[in-house]
């Protein structure tokens, strides 16, 4: 059986290992550092800028990456079912190099609401001083088919959405777009590239903050894209060459040996974070949990089709409208780390800012506009342990507001 038919465990764990060299070899894939290839002559020199240029994945320069960052991206393409992988140096970074790779002046991105804030930032100092104009929309509210134009070129989605984890009907949506002849990207950092397929499901380009999950131990800054074809791969790569962009050989090294337990680690992500959403759900002082893989979720039914799995991301609004409710209830717990990312082996709390809430159009729509929201990512220390903190933390809150009344 090759490996292209294997089971994803088995690709996670063989997919980018080095080849033996007579007859012998390592585990892992070295670090090899470099920022000048050398070749045999002028002619193999020419030859392989050549392939370059055409699309093929070769190296004619030390930024293009050699054997560890080539490594990454074929188990990353293996992960994510694409025809090739691209780095990047942070997932804003992989963002921006799909945005300007798919877009020009004139054209016009539609996007779905829910998407990772730094999207707008990226859309207001970037885009729009190029001429490019980017629409938002609510997938769960507006019709897409009326909102595409004769110029427009690119659909972003994010599924499950930032902050509340709104799950879109990627395949209905996706279907739209390309009866119009419109490229459909995917970030699909929530689920590692495991639990959710999106070039399956009819997108062209799949992103990923490498960041999170794929390296998995919060000590890496990676972004990837992964795309369905060879025209796109030119297409990102020309884009990538461009910007000047490059990944270090050790941050490649890392997060490959991340990705070789991403199947396990996101089993305790899953398994802990739908323990501690059931807890939060069954609380007085929570108005709303926003968890797919919570039944009650409004996006059950189309997580349970087309995704496998969940991961360690919980929200919740507090039915106390006091907006400091989330900062004091964050305040008072001892296992939660403040800090913005995820995806590592640590639990983290941070307060949803009023702000990037309000840009959710299931949000305001919701009735829960006063709430005051925590997102939570759950790690993997025991989930008794956090939801005793949990528990604690709202019994400090609860104390506090008796005091101040």
């Amino acid at each position: 059986m090759s490996l292209t038919q294997a089971r994803v465990q088995t690709r996670l764990v063989h997919a980018g290992s080095p080849e033996l060299k007579q007859g012998a070899g390592p585990v892992n894939v070295p670090v090899v550092r470099t920022s000048t290839v050398r070749f045999a002559d002028t002619a193999t020199q020419a030859a392989l800028g050549r392939q370059r240029a055409a699309g093929e994945r070769v190296a004619t320069y030390g930024r293009h990456g050699l054997d560890t960052h080539q490594a990454l991206e074929e188990a990353v393409a293996s992960l994510e079912g694409g025809y090739r992988s691209v780095l990047a140096p942070s997932g804003l970074s992989a963002i921006v190099l799909v945005l300007l790779a798919t877009l020009a002046p004139g054209d016009h991105a539609l996007v779905s609401d829910g998407v990772y804030s730094p999207v707008r930032k990226v859309d207001r100092a970037l885009l729009q001083r190029y001429g490019i104009e980017v629409e938002y929309f609510s997938a769960a509210r507006d019709e897409l088919e009326p909102l595409i134009r004769p110029n427009t070129r690119l659909l972003y989605l994010e599924s499950p959405g930032s902050l509340l984890y709104e799950v879109l009907d990627l395949p209905a949506l996706a279907a739209v777009a390309r009866r119009h002849g419109v490229l459909v990207a995917a970030d699909n950092t929530w689920s590692g590239g495991l639990y959710y397929q999106p070039l399956a499901l009819g997108a062209h380009i799949s992103i990923q903050a490498a960041t999170k999950y794929l390296a998995g131990h919060s000590d890496v800054m990676m972004g990837v894209v992964t795309v369905d074809g060879p025209d796109l791969a030119r297409q990102i790569g020309a884009t990538f060459d461009a910007l000047g962009l490059a990944v270090g050989a050790d941050d490649a090294y890392l997060t490959l040996r991340g990705l070789r337990t991403l199947d396990v680690r996101l089993a305790r992500h899953h398994e802990n974070a739908l323990a501690v959403a059931r807890y939060l759900a069954g609380q007085a002082d929570v108005a709303r949990v926003y968890y797919p893989a919570l039944e009650q979720d409004p996006g059950h039914a189309l997580w349970r089709r087309d995704f496998s799995g969940a991961s360690g991301l919980v929200s919740f609004a507090f039915r106390d409208t006091d907006p400091a409710a989330a900062a004091r209830f964050i305040d008072a717990l001892r296992y939660f780390a403040i800090g913005a990312s995820w995806g590592g082996y640590e639990s983290l709390a941070l307060e949803a800012a009023p702000e990037r809430l309000a840009e959710h159009g299931n949000w305001r729509e919701s009735g829960l506009e006063r709430q005051s929201v925590a997102r939570l990512h759950i790690g993997l220390e025991s989930p008794l342990d956090l939801i005793e903190d949990l528990e604690r933390a709202f019994g400090a809150t609860r104390d506090a507001l008796r005091r101040s009344a």
